[in-house]
């Protein structure tokens, strides 16, 4: 039996950005019929990750929905896995990778990208350094997708500030601004990017396929990992 998969998110308080979340999960589990998926959060929204883990038979590999490593990669899921499952096998988080810069691509089309425009990637932002460089990564992958610069800008922690960065694109030749928005639903730094001035924003990367084929990536990457490192090796003759 293939250990189920577990969809460690942050939470929201948007109930928009519940559902969208929820229908990542459907997609999720459309793509491997008959495999067990459960859809959990750190904190504010239900059920927790904390209150999910014991109710789970057999292996469990958790998969956070993060786009970047940060304080709930790094400290907040490693304390909840300890207290609860410490036998859980954990995944990296999603991104910088080529999955969700097809579907920023996409979205950015649907919402009608120009030639002439010049485009933000807005995230969240992180106090973490690392966090920080995984969204400049994915910006710099999303430039080289598009053939034309890409700056990332955070509406948190993290520089430039999405402020900032749309200050400074406003004194450039471009046309207009348009933002891609690296969030994956709809709630709090959704609605800044939203409101930040931008002649488009393209919507959250929500329950794209692309994105679902990125979590199954990163369940195969963990159990084969862990298989590795748990199979003996063979003895080497001196």
């Amino acid at each position: 039996m293939r250990p189920a998969l577990v969809l460690a998110a942050h939470g929201t308080r948007s109930a928009e950005g519940e559902r969208t979340l929820s229908s990542l999960a459907e997609t999720v589990g459309r793509a491997r019929p008959g495999q067990r998926v459960e859809l959990s959060y750190l904190e504010i929204s239900a059920p927790l990750l904390a209150d999910v883990l014991p109710t789970i038979p057999g292996p469990v590999v958790v998969v956070p929905l993060l786009l970047a490593g940060g304080y709930h990669v790094h400290i907040d899921l490693p304390e909840v896995i300890a207290e609860h499952r410490p036998d859980a096998i954990v995944a990296g988080w999603l991104g910088p990778h080529r999955l969700l810069t097809s579907a920023l691509t996409r979205k950015l089309a649907r919402a009608g990208l120009r030639a002439t425009d010049a485009v933000l990637l807005g995230a969240a932002g992180s106090s973490d350094p690392s966090a920080l460089a995984d969204v400049r990564a994915a910006a710099h992958q999303l430039a080289v997708r598009l053939a034309r610069p890409v700056t990332a800008a955070f509406a948190s922690a993290g520089t430039p500030s999405l402020e900032e960065a749309m200050e400074r694109l406003r004194s450039t030749p471009a046309a207009r601004v348009a933002i891609a928005s690296y969030v994956l639903a709809p709630g709090f730094f959704h609605d800044r990017l939203a409101a930040a001035g931008a002649g488009l924003v393209s919507d959250p990367l929500g329950a794209d396929p692309d994105v679902a084929a990125l979590i199954w990536h990163r369940y195969d990457q963990a159990l084969h990992r862990h298989r590795s490192t748990a199979e003996p090796q063979p003895l080497r003759r001196a």
